[in-house]
């Protein structure tokens, strides 16, 4: 199976347990994976053929930095389902999200969670 990959996309998001998370705000770090046979787009050199990056990027800012999760678990969870909905193409998603600054007195380069999803 064929892979296309965007790495480390940064978004401003309102996401957290805590109210003061949902309130002020911080980055976020998405990455996301897709599986998919891209053997048309190779062959024919035709978008349509593929899945546009530009237009995933743009599909992911609205969700990371217009909708508000309390778990970055559920954020990913909405993120996959999207990407699926959207791009019949795509057999499978890989999305990761981190969090480089969790509320806690801790000194770390952030969490993150990984989730993989499949089409039904």
């Amino acid at each position: 199976m064929d892979k296309m990959k965007l790495h480390r996309m940064e978004y401003y998001g309102y996401h957290g347990v805590f109210e003061e998370e949902r309130k002020l705000g911080q980055r976020y770090y998405i990455d996301l994976e897709f599986e998919m046979d891209l053997s048309g787009a190779g062959l024919s050199d035709d978008l349509q053929q593929t899945v546009n990056y530009a237009e995933a990027h743009a599909l992911v800012k609205n969700i990371v930095e217009m909708e508000s999760y309390k778990l970055i678990e559920a954020l990913g969870e909405r993120i996959a389902s999207a990407l699926l909905d959207t791009y019949t193409i795509i057999n499978a998603v890989t999305v990761k999200v981190t969090k480089p600054h969790p509320p806690f007195d801790v000194h770390f380069q952030g969490v993150t969670v990984e989730l993989y999803r499949t089409r039904k």
